[in-house]
């Protein structure tokens, strides 16, 4: 879709408008030190004074302790980073003006809008909301020479509802009750509100704080905004939950999450999906394409309205339901944040949202990504911060959610936006002029507000880049994320198999890969998500078993080499990539099955068919399939990581990592583990060092028969350790080691 792009550019804001406006009394700046003065043009973020101070959860994997006040303590200079990393020392500058740069920010949030609660509470105001005298309208559109907001409920008249504009180019209109003292917009009303740009052309625009927007594809392509009041609200009957420090997450995605070939629901993944994800053990679900979306195809990831939940699937109270109903259960759930761009359209997007080329992101050639032939928004004014803070707050505070995974990170912090750079990993890639400051201290005030308003918050980076620092908190100079994602280990996966026979994988390399994160930055570790299911590549299960898993899945079957080889290797992939490759694990749903086919979005190209837009969750539950078996290891290591929770452990060790015997051993969570990759030779009494004494039996192997093994290990056999040293520990114990079979043992 397309738009002009006439208009002057406004100035920056260096202002509050008078609703937003700190009280009389002197803000408190309890915990933040100020810089000496303040640049108009870099606001930010800080909390407000008046928030209750909250202990953090000691399980809770937060980045930051929040002190009285609720705020988090950023005294510093913003080099503590160092500490942990000597090799940083050269970029102490670098991190001295990145955190002076914030903490701009966070004192003119805190002089002029009362602190980040405030602040970021936009939602409350700007956008529609029933007020005892009617309903008010907010919209920031400082490109705009007039305004009116039409609609159903007044014809379509743009005289009819005309909007006052203040200094700061916020409009706003009361639409005043019946004169029965009824609401004058029913519920369910179409609306949009109606600029004249400064060359007299007359626009019309969705709403950018709409709620609810649908589509009807029957008259348009086109979303529409629907004025959502219900006379009945659903109310949550439990409280957010706070995220395990061993993480396991469920990525999902609403639409896709039935095996019938059409949009599933929100109530339906209530209903089926959530259930199951209990029974399998993962502590956390992740809901991808939420936000609202235009194209579908486009998996969420271009995001036209983004205070509003995806009408495919349901109305925004279904999604309050799915919500609470998970927490009920126990269970966190992370939304996908996109934030890194937005959707190109005009007509039902927030592009040249006032006439303008440059609204809410950057005019000219930095607003745009290339690529992805998106927006790219501006970071250092401080409307465009409202609009991105307040949305975090407004999906936390009207739907529950416990953690976000931002999308795009490495897209946002770096001016080449990744696009054909490849990091090689030396610091300077990270601290020179490559790096968007304003975006990367917009990351910074994001997880300072999380972590401070919602102690045992969880914020997960997509990052490819692997820059420093990025998984420690702001109040060290960090960026201030939790975990960030083990990127390359999915890559690792692929390209072995792709490229690789199995008789030379190399253990040294394997082992690395799954060990290679920054220390004190916690990890969130996969084989695959939702990335590897996409139509052009393959999932694990396809790599292994390909043709082979449409013929040969069938216990009628005979047991084929491909198969018996795929269902050993997904087992034992899976299962060292969750011992060893981070502090929490993610699997896409569907994958942990070893669903049979990719991932394809209803399209042009492939005519529009639902058929590969689905997940078959009826295989698991065919007896006479293979696909339970995977099904069954998966809950079985799920289960018993929540029993041993290794991943919040401290005590990963690599013991062995033997290239020719291709056998890998390490401890972790008081648990030792054994992989034999061998294709085809098996050990007897094979001996591995150990650090702790005792006795020593099966807690999981991938041989045994209820997952389609052999049953060559005898879980009832007792191991005793040797006190002799061996592989650099100070005991060890013997054990038979069948070939492509995995051991944890657990010690009495």
């Amino acid at each position: 879709m397309s738009g002009k792009k006439k208009g002057a550019k406004p100035k920056p804001r260096d202002k509050p408008t008078p609703e937003r406006e700190a009280s009389d009394a002197e803000p408190s700046t309890a915990g933040v030190a100020l810089a000496a003065d303040a640049s108009a043009d870099v606001p930010a973020a800080a909390t407000s004074a008046d928030v209750p101070a909250a202990d953090a959860n000691a399980d809770a994997p937060a980045a930051e302790t929040a002190p009285a006040g609720g705020l988090v303590d950023i005294t510093g200079d913003g080099t503590d980073v160092i500490k942990a990393d000597g090799y940083l020392e050269p970029h102490r500058g670098y991190f001295e003006r990145r955190f002076e740069h914030f903490k701009r920010w966070v004192r003119d949030i805190e002089l002029k809008e009362g602190g980040i609660d405030r602040f970021s509470r936009g939602y409350e105001t700007f956008g529609l909301h029933v007020t005892p005298g009617g309903v008010r309208y907010r919209e920031w559109a400082p490109g705009a020479q007039a305004a009116s907001l039409v609609g159903d409920f007044n014809g379509w008249d743009a005289a009819a509802n005309p909007m006052e504009r203040d200094e700061y180019g916020v409009w706003e209109t009361l639409v005043p009750n019946t004169a029965s003292g009824e609401v004058a917009i029913p519920h369910g009303s179409h609306i949009k509100v109606s600029f004249v740009t400064a060359s007299g052309e007359r626009v019309y625009r969705l709403p950018a704080w709409s709620r609810y927007v649908t589509q009807d594809l029957s008259k348009s392509a086109v979303y529409e905004s629907v004025f959502y009041n219900p006379a009945r609200r659903y109310v949550p009957k439990h409280g957010r939950v706070v995220p395990a420090a061993d993480l396991c997450i469920y990525e999902a995605h609403v639409g896709i999450s039935s095996p019938e070939g059409r949009v599933a629901t929100y109530k339906e993944f209530t209903q089926n999906v959530l259930p199951m994800i209990k029974d399998l053990g993962y502590n956390a679900v992740q809901l991808m394409a939420v936000m609202e979306h235009a194209y579908y195809a486009s998996f969420g990831y271009q995001v036209t309205s983004f205070f509003a939940p995806s009408s495919r699937y349901g109305e925004p109270d279904d999604l309050r339901e799915l919500v609470d109903t998970a927490h009920g259960m126990g269970i966190a759930v992370f939304l996908d944040v996109v934030h890194s761009h937005a959707c190109n359209n005009v007509e039902d997007g927030l592009n040249q949202f006032d006439g303008t080329d440059h609204c809410y992101f950057h005019e000219g050639g930095r607003g745009r990504h290339e690529l992805w032939n998106s927006r790219l928004f501006n970071y250092g004014h401080h409307e465009v911060t409202r609009f991105l803070l307040s949305n975090l707050r407004y999906w936390i505070e009207e739907f529950g959610f416990d953690g976000f995974r931002f999308d795009g990170v490495t897209s946002m912090m770096y001016k080449h936006h990744g696009i054909a750079y490849g990091f090689s990993g030396h610091y300077d890639e990270y601290f020179t002029g490559n790096t968007d400051e304003e975006a990367v201290v917009y990351l910074m005030l994001a997880n300072y507000m999380c972590h401070s308003l919602y102690p045992g918050f969880v914020t997960i980076a997509e990052d490819v880049s692997g820059m420093p620092a990025l998984g420690r908190p702001v109040q060290e100079g960090g960026v201030g994320f939790d975990y960030r994602l083990t990127m390359s280990v999915p890559d690792m996966w692929i390209k072995l198999l792709k490229e690789t026979r199995d008789e030379d994988w190399d253990m040294d390399h394997i082992a690395h890969q799954l060990t290679n994160r920054r220390y004190q930055e916690r990890a969130i570790t996969y084989c695959e998500s939702h990335d590897q299911a996409l139509v052009g590549d393959k999932t694990l299960a396809f790599w292994l078993m390909d043709k082979e898993m449409y013929t040969n899945m069938s216990d009628m079957t005979p047991l084929t080499p491909v198969i018996e080889r795929g269902m050993a290797l997904h087992k034992m992939i899976r299962l060292v990539t969750c011992g060893l490759g981070g502090e929490g694990y993610l699997t896409f749903e569907g994958n942990e099955f070893g669903h049979p086919e990719w991932l394809d979005f209803p399209r042009e190209g492939n005519g529009s068919s639902f058929h590969y837009a689905r997940r078959q969750f009826n295989l698991i539950h065919d007896e006479l399939l293979r696909y339970k078996y995977l099904h069954r290891f998966d809950r079985a290591m799920v289960r018993l990581e929540q029993q041993h929770h290794w991943l919040a452990a401290h005590d990963q060790w690599v013991t062995l990592k033997h290239n020719s015997d291709k056998v890998l051993a390490f401890e972790r969570g008081g648990l030792l583990w054994i992989f034999n990759f061998h294709p085809c030779n098996s050990y007897s009494d094979y001996r591995v060092g150990v650090a702790w004494p005792g006795t020593y039996t099966v807690a999981l192997c991938t041989d045994d028969p209820q997952f389609l093994g052999q049953g060559r290990v005898d879980s009832a056999v007792e191991h005793h350790s040797t006190p002799m040293e061996w592989n650099g520990r100070p005991n060890y114990i013997q054990a038979y080691l069948p070939a492509r079979t995995a051991t944890v043992f657990a010690r009495r």
